[in-house]
């Protein structure tokens, strides 16, 4: 049996091939390219003011950037104390924090490809060779040998076309999209809470009213029944005052159904069983403030879901560039060297080292259009990543316009129900003074209380309206979020950084 001869493994046989090996790496990535279009950000067109702004003017301050503490503009200390609570236990938020994690971690795995890969392992094996073997007399026939072995291998694809530098940069721009995302979420779960605690306090506002008002008709129920013993009244008069006051218990004990809904809903927000929360009543009473809304341009940088919506569109682009990269042929390196001798005693000797290094090419030459397909199949993602972008502009601007009508209308309908209010109870009061008089029936009194009371609910709705849409306002101005907060490099940080971090 012929036996293959051992290279010393630090003999340096040939001078300058590990020269030659490292140079030949240098000039394969340095001369190499990146193929693939270069990214632009897709054009929008952008109007230059929002039309639904029309001669209301909300930015006070001047200051067009409402913060990253946006909360803190209610000026509700329960409020801010609540919203605390969802950044430690808000469920939905942490199932996003951990997507961002996958994300990172994905990018990672990826980036790993610009570096060989190194296996090592160790064998050891006791072999007879038959005596009887061909070719006879030879001197291996009948003996019994050691084979103790100790290999390492490596194995690098130089990056010579930017396929790995395509791949790495679009699973980075994933990373930061699932980081928009994550700011997304965490946005819309404190809109969310906010929205429920106005909403709640927008019903405790009601409950009060409702009330005071059964008090007041508890009142008007002693009067005319005086008034029906006195002989002035008639029954029909004290039946109809007990009917109005016990529809407004009612209405009033109604309003709990509701109020225990929200009351539920914030709960959840915050991470806790409802049978473990209460929210304290506290009527609402204050209007909303006024909110700095800037220019619609804005938006392209200040709503996490449009700058996730723009990564997705890098992330296509780079994948095209993937996709081309297989049109050219795939450079290996490879190399594998240790230690193999017949005695364990002698194993890491100098002399017991085994050596071997390769370059390989390799290109497909036919596939039937496949690599042609990839191709189109990754440009028509761009082209449909590139369309949910624009459609996420267009839906933030809608949004905008949405709340912005929805803050001025409600302000200036709000104006006229209090004045509706105010003669509703001055018509209230004179019916009163006309029926203590004689002059009027009792149904005129019930008729101005309806009228009153219902105007006085209608206010009270408008108000928590204002508050629920001013919420939902400052959420479709993006709540203080800005672009600059996306980590640049994900992953190389254990948490969201700015893109002004050094890795």
């Amino acid at each position: 049996m012929k036996r293959l001869r051992k290279i010393p493994l630090f003999g340096n046989p040939q001078p300058g091939t590990w020269s030659a090996i490292l140079l030949a790496i240098a000039v394969l990535e340095l001369g190499g390219c990146v193929v693939g279009p270069k990214y632009h950000a897709p054009a929008v067109q952008a109007p230059p003011a929002y039309k639904e702004v029309g001669n209301w003017k909300p930015a006070q301050p001047n200051d067009q950037n409402l913060g990253g503490a946006w909360l803190t503009i209610f000026q509700d200390p329960q409020l801010d104390a609540l919203e605390l609570q969802i950044n430690v236990s808000n469920q939905n938020l942490k199932a996003a924090e951990a997507q961002f994690r996958q994300s990172r971690a994905a990018l990672r795995y990826n980036r790993a490809d610009y570096y060989p890969t190194v296996t090592a392992g160790a064998s050891a094996a006791r072999t007879r060779i038959s005596a009887n073997r061909p070719p006879p007399n030879s001197i291996f026939n009948g003996i019994t040998e050691n084979d103790f072995t100790l290999p390492f291998d490596v194995s690098y694809q130089a990056d010579v076309w930017g396929r790995i530098r395509r791949n790495v940069e679009s699973f980075r721009e994933q990373a930061q999209a699932s980081a928009a995302d994550l700011a997304t979420v965490n946005l819309s779960m404190h809109a969310d809470l906010a929205v429920d605690y106005f909403q709640a306090r927008s019903l405790d506002a009601q409950e009060q009213l409702l009330k005071t008002t059964v008090t007041q008709y508890e009142q008007a129920l002693q009067l005319t029944e005086s008034r029906f013993q006195g002989g002035i009244a008639s029954e029909v008069e004290v039946e109809q005052a007990k009917t109005i006051l016990q529809t407004t218990r009612a209405q009033a004990i109604d309003v709990g159904v509701a109020r225990a809904q929200f009351e539920h809903a914030v709960a959840i927000l915050i991470g806790k069983p409802p049978a473990e929360f209460s929210l304290p009543p506290l009527p609402l009473t204050a209007p909303p403030p006024r909110i700095p809304v800037g220019v619609p341009s804005d938006l392209l940088e200040r709503r996490p879901d449009i700058a996730a919506a723009e990564r997705l569109v890098a992330s296509a682009n780079a994948q095209i560039g993937v996709a081309k990269s297989a049109y050219y042929p795939s450079i290996n390196l490879s190399a594998s060297g240790g230690f193999e001798s017949s005695s364990i005693t002698t194993l890491l000797n100098g002399p017991s080292g085994i050596w071997s290094f390769g370059l390989s090419a390799v290109g497909t030459v036919f596939d039937v259009g496949r690599r042609r397909a990839l191709t189109d199949q990754a440009r028509a993602a761009y082209d449909s990543q590139v369309a949910n972008y624009r459609q996420s502009v267009l839906n933030g601007f809608q949004q905008v316009e949405d709340n912005l009508a929805a803050v001025r209308i409600l302000e200036e309908e709000a104006k006229v129900q209090d004045e509706a209010v105010t003669a509703a109870q001055r018509s209230l009061d004179l019916s009163i003074t006309r029926y203590k008089g004689g002059v009027t029936s009792y149904l005129e009194v019930i008729t101005a209380q309806n009228a009153a009371l219902t105007d006085e609910v209608t206010a009270v709705h408008i108000l928590g309206r204002r508050m629920s849409n001013t919420v939902l306002l400052i959420q479709a101005l993006g709540g203080g979020w800005d672009r600059s907060t996306l980590p640049a490099r994900p992953e190389c940080c254990g948490k969201l950084v700015s893109s002004n971090s050094n890795p």
